[in-house]
Parts: C-alpha cells; structure tokens; sequence
C-alpha cells in the first residue's frame, strides 16, 4: 500500500468511493474536488489492493492554527482491518486538537476513534440524513 497525497486526478476514484461508502451523505465530484485543493486541507489516498479504482482509501483534514478537523477518512470494505486507516491518520502529520463527526450509529468506526484516543465531546441530534445522530469527537494534540 502507498500513501501519497491526494490530486485532482483522484476526484474520480474519491467520488466513486464516496458514492459506494457514503451513499446519501457522498460528497458530490465537486465537493471533492474543493477539499482535495483548498490550500487548508491535508489530502493523502493511499493506493493498492481493494479496489477497482486503485484507491483503496482517502483522508482529508482542514487544519487551522488551534483545531484540525478530520472531514474524511474512508477505506474500501476489501481492504479493512489491515491498519489502513491507522496509516492515513497518522500519515496526516501532527495537528492540532483533532475533531471530527461520526454517526451514532456506526459503532465500528467509533470503536476505531476510541482506539486512536478520540473521547466523546457532544451531540448533534438527527445531523445525519438518515436521522441518525452525529457523535462530536475529540484527540488532543498528541505528543
């Protein structure tokens, strides 16, 4: 697997993957195409096995002088559980105090957070399209 950072030639293979992962809350060919390039974001995909596209997974992080927030880490089903998204976390560099939003509902992905030293910090009552919640989350500055 390959970490590199994240092009306009990916907009394709994200938005696939956004479609495939995130089905209504996918992020459109052109809200990809603004986080890939905004000048505040860190976007890395990682290429190899699992995928048709060749993108086996993506993060994006706007980064702001006291507070990153993590927009995006996804990875495809084929390619879970092997540390993927621990790589691309990490690869993200040091950043500030971390945030991010997930679905109350998705307990694999909350359990991923605790594990990288995300706490529970707020909730966002039906945030999600689907009505679900959204679990506001929180990683100090690591050290």
């Amino acid at each position: 697997m390959r970490l590199r950072p994240a092009t306009e030639a990916d907009v394709e293979a994200i938005s696939g993957l956004e479609s495939l992962l995130f089905g209504a809350d996918a992020w459109t060919p052109a809200i990809v195409r603004s986080e890939l390039t905004a000048p505040d974001r860190v976007a890395l995909v990682a290429e190899g096995d699992g995928s048709d596209s060749g993108v086996a997974g993506y993060v994006v992080v706007r980064v702001s002088p006291d507070v990153a927030d993590l927009h995006r880490i996804a990875v495809v089903p084929a390619a879970r559980r092997r540390g993927l998204a621990r790589q691309l976390l990490a690869e993200v560099g040091p950043v500030p105090r971390l945030l991010l939003e997930v679905s109350a509902d998705n307990d694999e992905a909350r359990a991923f957070y605790a594990a990288e030293g995300f706490t529970e910090l707020a909730r966002r009552r039906r945030y999600y399209r689907d009505g679900s919640d959204a679990v506001v989350m929180e990683r100090p500055p690591r050290t």
